[in-house]
């Protein structure tokens, strides 16, 4: 997934859209007051909401530097935006690095190599290729997309964080759309928690919530996953001090000789991934993990995805798969925490063991 240029300017408000996990809100307590702000950033539009009890103007610098901290990994991870740090990388094939760069792109490959690939940062040829950046959609032929396959490899990409540098083969590059709002939504956590914050939920777009603690009045956030074959949600996920990371078909596609061609690509074949899935939810206390996982887990599939959840207990996250066919299968955790929307009660949910 890759950030598309910005088309309106920073720091406009702007009204919610439908997400693709969408926070539904309670009351809060009377002496906690409420800050909130949207944006629009890494081409979508984020909602940021918190509670305190400190004086409005302090509160109010906090939801300043939040949004300053966005708009900063922006400038710096953009693999569209010319003066970026992975632009640069992608254009001359190293680059000297901020931290947060440094940190990421370590991370990432991390998640890269415990996936065995699933995930990999390195597809972002493919992704243009298809069109998925700029809207001018194409489907490549078999050959090309053999030659862009023949590309995609995580492993060539050497990221040195104490040096802060990275280097990449000629004819690569790096995205980082996959994991990035999830590693700002563990960043943005961090600060408000060093600020003495104890109740936020932070919409960071289509995909990807972090909540830090749990509504003001002490019950969970209640955060809805949309029905990957309609328009509304097909249940709700209560939430305490965890993220939330989906991927689907549905959030980036288009439509030719009356097949679809979804953004989620296979890096094994440049393609859209065909695992027999339509979405993918993970919870977890990492937005990052939560974030690249789904996007993984989507392209191994139900069978796949299930032996890897079961083979890495340490990440501490749980899953809900939706199936083409519309059954949902969810990890035991997420059994507990999650529930079917009205109008849904009678989708089969299978639970795994």
């Amino acid at each position: 997934m890759a950030f598309r240029a910005n088309y309106l300017k920073k720091g406009l408000a702007l009204a919610l859209t439908l997400a693709t996990a969408l926070p539904l809100l309670g009351g809060c307590a009377s002496q906690n007051k409420k800050m909130e702000t949207s944006i629009f950033a890494m081409d979508t539009v984020m909602n940021l909401t918190f509670y305190g009890v400190d004086p409005e103007a302090a509160l109010k610098g906090v939801q300043e530097e939040l949004v300053a901290e966005i708009y900063s990994l922006e400038d710096k991870l953009s693999a569209t935006e010319e003066g970026s740090e992975l632009y640069a990388l992608n254009e001359q094939g190293q680059a000297s690095l901020s931290p947060e760069t440094a940190e990421l792109l370590t991370q990432a490959l991390e998640l890269c190599e415990l996936t065995h690939g699933a995930l990999d940062i390195t597809a972002y040829p493919a992704v243009l290729a298809w069109g998925f950046t700029t809207g001018d959609y194409r489907v490549p032929d078999q050959a090309e997309l053999e030659q862009l396959a023949a590309g995609i490899d995580y492993t060539q990409l050497d990221v040195d964080p104490e040096r802060c540098t990275a280097r990449i083969p000629q004819g690569m590059a790096v995205d980082l759309g996959a994991v990035t709002k999830g590693y700002a939504g563990d960043r943005l956590a961090r600060q408000l928690e060093q600020a003495n914050i104890t109740s936020a939920l932070l919409d960071l777009g289509q995909s990807t919530i972090r909540v830090v603690g749990s509504k003001p009045d002490g019950s969970p956030w209640r955060i809805a996953v949309q029905d990957p074959a309609g328009e509304g949600y097909l249940g709700v996920v209560e939430l305490t001090d965890l993220a939330v990371g989906t991927s689907g078909g549905y959030q980036r596609f288009f439509e030719q000789d009356g097949e679809t061609y979804w953004h989620i690509l296979d890096p094994d074949t440049a393609a859209p991934a065909r695992s027999g899935l339509t979405s993918v939810t993970v919870v977890g206390p990492s937005g990052l993990v939560c974030d690249g996982l789904s996007t993984a887990l989507f392209v191994m599939g139900l069978e796949e995805g299930t032996r890897f959840w079961r083979s890495h207990p340490e990440l501490e996250v749980e899953l809900l798969f939706v199936t083409e066919d519309g059954t949902l299968y969810v990890t035991p955790g997420m059994d507990e925490m999650f529930s079917l929307a009205q109008g849904y009660e009678d989708r089969e949910v299978q639970v795994l063991q």
